[in-house]
């Protein structure tokens, strides 16, 4: 069997945000949760306390009497139900990604959502066989905003961290995405071009049909 080529170069996704616009789906569900225990939140205290951390570090915090982890485990079932079995993807990544295809490119997830939910969310979007890898925070000795998961795709991938471009929407995230040493840009699903920056992104985009988006890639090609 002839061996495929390595990728000269590398496209690192975050999921939640970045290739599906599923914020909204997540303060419904931790709106209703914090509700139940007694505590009100608004948009402004889920990004502020929530976007972008790990469940078990979110609900340690905010309710160290509970067990975190079925808290968390509850929560992601929830959002599940929520989501259903389709969903539109982020506007302009399925061309985005035949194009990378084409180019060599590899191509990876890298999420702090549980597996289970990672793998639900891409196929809902359609996408669940389109990445050669999916690296999962909690799988890692750090999760993100630490760089190991997105060292571990770059590892995987067997690209090096200056021929990778990251796609965030979270501080964390992008904090993540920009210790590994990736080109790391910034989606505006959540945050504005100000915010984005502020975290690590070094460019932003309002989703992947933004005209902005071939120039950035062209540091790739050659």
């Amino acid at each position: 069997m002839t061996s495929l080529p390595s990728p000269t170069a590398a496209l690192l996704f975050d999921l939640d945000g970045t290739l599906i616009n599923s914020d909204t789906l997540h303060f419904k569900v931790f709106r209703d949760l914090f509700a139940e225990h007694g505590h009100t939140i608004d948009e402004a205290f889920y990004f502020r306390e929530i976007h972008g951390h790990h469940n078990g570090d979110i609900f340690e915090k905010h309710f160290p009497k509970q067990n975190a982890q079925a808290m968390s485990d509850d929560k992601e079932a929830r959002f599940r139900d929520l989501l259903g079995a389709h969903a539109p993807p982020m506007p302009g990544v399925v061309e985005l990604l035949d194009f990378a295809r084409r180019q060599g490119w590899g191509l990876a997830v890298v999420t702090n959502a549980p597996r289970l939910n990672a793998l639900t969310m891409l196929s809902a979007i359609g996408l669940e066989t389109t990445f050669e890898t999916v690296v999962i925070g909690e799988e890692c000795a750090r999760a993100k905003p630490y760089p190991d998961p997105y060292l571990a795709a770059m590892d995987s991938l067997g690209v090096a961290p200056t021929r990778c471009i990251a796609f965030e929407d979270s501080p964390s995230g992008l904090r993540a995405a920009r210790a590994s040493g990736a080109f790391t840009v910034g989606v505006r699903s959540s945050l504005n071009d100000a915010a984005l920056r502020a975290s690590g992104a070094q460019a932003t985009v309002n989703d992947f049909s933004d005209p902005e988006l071939p120039a950035l890639l062209a540091r790739l090609k050659g």
